[in-house]
């Protein structure tokens, strides 16, 4: 494949700052001001509605990053679950109203579920059941919007088990997303595989990645340069890929220097001979 373009994880503040370098190439773009519980929960339509004219010249992907702060879908009370379908429901709906066609959602796998799977030998498929039950009205939106779920590795040292969830719910509405710095920062911190491994394991499955780098310690969001990936072979690894996921560079400070960051990253491209 050849890689596409590498785009931008903004709030609104800064998209605005962004706009003229975004626009000018139709990068895709991942609002996530509605992750926070009090603004999924309340009323959005104003920041919709902000959104919906800011948005005006833009021609590029878009994306929203869904509410994840305590929402486990693998949660096994069905009742807590509905909760965590509403919230879900709430950002297709916002989704929709920004022609947002993909949102990324938190996947449950954690470390201890990996070094406890002979002491509780049922809960991999109690947590398969668990999740598949959550997203099957969200799911149901998700493809009547053409949105898709992107489920994105948190806690995961296991590159595999997300996607034989998405696998195993085998809906085209739902695929597997990297996040570079916390696979580095599973590594680093629970013996995980390197984030190489990562991708591989989700070769055919892939259709998100969050770009950033970490050193290994925490989860930083720096912006790549700044960490310790090791970006060439990482970049190789996408571009070996036969699918083509969006690329979504997600920093936490300096938005101002993502312009100077993807001409770095498409540097390493030029000179390895893809660019």
């Amino acid at each position: 494949m050849t890689l596409s373009t590498f785009g931008a994880a903004v709030k609104f503040d800064g998209y605005t700052t962004l706009r003229d370098w975004i626009c000018e190439a139709d990068r895709p773009i991942e609002i996530q001001d509605f992750v926070f519980p009090e603004v999924i929960a309340g009323d959005c339509s104003e920041l919709v509605g902000k959104y919906r004219t800011a948005l005006a010249p833009h021609r590029g992907e878009r994306g929203i990053h869904g509410p994840f702060f305590g929402l486990d879908l693998a949660n096994p009370d069905r009742a807590i679950r509905t909760v965590i379908q509403e919230r879900f429901l709430k950002g297709l709906e916002i989704a929709e109203s920004l022609s947002a066609t993909h949102m990324v959602i938190h996947s449950p796998f954690t470390y201890w579920h990996v070094l406890n799977r002979r002491n509780y030998p049922d809960i991999e498929r109690s947590m398969f059941a668990a999740a598949a039950d959550c997203l099957e009205p969200v799911l149901k939106r998700a493809a009547g919007i053409g949105c898709t779920l992107m489920l994105e590795n948190i806690d995961d040292t296991d590159p595999a088990t997300r996607v034989d969830l998405v696998r195993a719910i085998g809906h085209p509405n739902l695929r597997v997303s990297i996040d570079t710095g916390h696979a580095d920062l599973a590594h680093g911190r629970y013996t995980a595989p390197p984030v190489n491994d990562f991708i591989d394991a989700a070769a055919g499955h892939l259709g998100h990645v969050h770009l950033q780098d970490v050193d290994g310690y925490a989860d930083r969001h720096w912006h790549p340069g700044e960490g310790r990936i090791h970006w060439p072979p990482l970049l190789a690894a996408l571009d070996a890929l036969a699918e083509t996921p969006r690329l979504i560079l997600e920093v936490r400070r300096n938005p101002e220097r993502l312009p100077s960051t993807v001409r770095w990253l498409e540097s390493l491209l030029s000179s390895d001979g893809r660019g």
